[in-house]
């Protein structure tokens, strides 16, 4: 199957948005895909901000982005746009570092005011990074990913339903990509 790079651009160490990527990524796995994750907030600040892609994690982070065939896109929304930490992650990349690879944009916010920042404001990035195909995105009220006692993650039941076609259609149109990676 398919390699994904599972990317949290959240800064934030308890971050609702790094949760729900790794419930995708466990659905994903479920699939048959291998799943790497990639937590922005984890790259050298300094390296980042200067986009020295010399610097060991930050050259990782670049390998990351050309091994995946499929790249899930989680950032929280601030201020009706994808977060700074992103957009830093996104400018240290090669222009075309989404070149052929399928896409699923995934955002988190505390209100349906932001609903639109995934199709104007993360999309047509994505799309500018040379993406192939960006799958339907997805938008979840932060209040809607919960933690269990046991610290595993929990979606709000509503949530959970209306998520689970939207990462099922991703995997499904990653399939074609995969096999022509595989003979390519």
């Amino acid at each position: 199957m398919a390699v994904i790079l599972s990317v949290s651009g959240s800064p934030s160490a308890t971050s609702r948005t790094t949760r729900l990527l790794r419930h995708v990524d466990r659905r994903l796995a479920s699939h048959g895909h291998r799943v790497l994750a990639l937590d922005a907030r984890s790259l050298p600040a300094a390296a980042l901000l200067a986009a020295d892609t010399s610097d060991p994690a930050i050259a990782r982070a670049v390998e990351l982005f050309e091994q995946a065939d499929g790249v899930v896109i989680g950032t929280p929304v601030y201020k009706a746009a994808y977060s700074g930490l992103l957009k830093v992650l996104f400018d240290l990349l090669p222009q075309y570092a989404l070149r052929g690879k399928t896409v699923l944009p995934l955002a988190t916010g505390g209100s349906t005011a932001h609903v639109l920042a995934v199709d104007y404001a993360l999309r047509p990035v994505l799309n500018s990074m040379g993406a192939g195909h960006v799958t339907q995105g997805w938008f979840v009220l932060d209040r809607h990913v919960g933690v269990r006692e046991d610290g595993s993650t929990e979606l709000e039941r509503e949530t959970e339903v209306l998520l689970t076609p939207v990462v099922d259609a991703f995997s499904v149109a990653l399939a074609p990509r995969a096999v022509l990676a595989a003979a390519g």
